[in-house]
């Protein structure tokens, strides 16, 4: 009998191992090896530390509005550029949030966006260079539930604002008259729906319905392009630094799923639009 208790710890520790074994099997796999191979047909990735920046809140506030800057940091000596940055965010349900294309006049440096984050994890943003070398550095977020959450609007009001745009530029506090470097954003009302989301009335899936594409100029020179997915948050928001070329107007196009397509464009020179 004591035999039988004494190896009662060890069965328990045992038996608690079997439990514990599926949640740190889960935790331990990671989906990043299998993404390379379907975003990027498995072609080799370098660090990008000296190339690409990404900086997101390490616990999110609200998983369904989650702030993300990316910023170029090639050297000025460096003879090659940008052409496109890829976000991924590794355990989304689509974990392609969006593919950025910098103008190749542009001199883009910084773009900030808001995200949903559906899972704890690991977020990539991948560079292309114009060598063709690709080159990754990544983040971890806390954050869960930023898919399916709720949208912020009903579905009347988000009607109403669907495809108005809204530009602004901003004024940097160091910035000298002679500068030509800008620092704009682009707001475009529309629900994103992610298509996990639930209708509360019907409790019904709302059908995946969001801007995934969007392109930016100034006059006829090519700013920014995007090809976004589920995973931009409610009403679009893409803020952005570049070297100005002199143009007057600024113009934007979006298109959604559904295959609206929203333009317009605004005077460079006016502040505060």
């Amino acid at each position: 009998m004591i035999g039988f208790l004494l190896r009662l710890p060890l069965a328990a520790a045992l038996f608690g191992v079997v439990l514990a074994a599926p949640a740190r099997t889960e935790e331990a796999y990671d989906p990043w090896p299998g993404l390379v191979q379907d975003i990027f047909n498995n072609r080799p990735i370098n660090d990008g530390g000296d190339v690409i920046g990404i900086e997101m809140p390490y616990r999110a506030e609200d998983a369904a509005i989650v702030p993300v800057t990316l910023r170029t940091k090639l050297s000025p000596g460096d003879a090659r550029r940008i052409r496109s940055i890829t976000l991924v965010i590794d355990r989304n349900p689509a974990p392609m949030a969006a593919k950025f294309e910098l103008g190749p006049d542009a001199n883009v440096s910084e773009i900030s966006t808001r995200v949903r984050v559906n899972n704890y994890t690991d977020v990539h943003a991948v560079a292309e260079l114009s060598d063709g070398q690709l080159y990754a550095s990544k983040t971890y977020v806390k954050a869960s539930g930023g898919c399916s959450a709720p949208a912020a609007k009903n579905a009347e009001e988000a009607q109403k604002r669907l495809g108005q745009m809204r530009y602004r530029q901003f004024a940097k506090a160091d910035e000298v008259p002679a500068s030509r470097i800008r620092e704009a954003q682009i707001m475009i009302g529309h629900p994103n729906n992610s298509g996990l989301q639930m209708d509360q009335v019907t409790q019904l899936y709302i059908p995946a319905f969001f801007v995934n594409q969007l392109r930016l100029w100034q006059d006829d020179s090519l700013v920014l392009a995007m090809e976004g997915g589920i995973s931009i948050s409610e009403d679009p928001n893409i803020r952005f630094t570049y070297v100005s070329n002199g143009a007057k107007r600024f113009r934007a196009e979006a298109r959604d799923t559904d295959g609206h397509v929203f333009r317009n464009e605004w005077d460079i020179d006016k502040p505060g639009m």
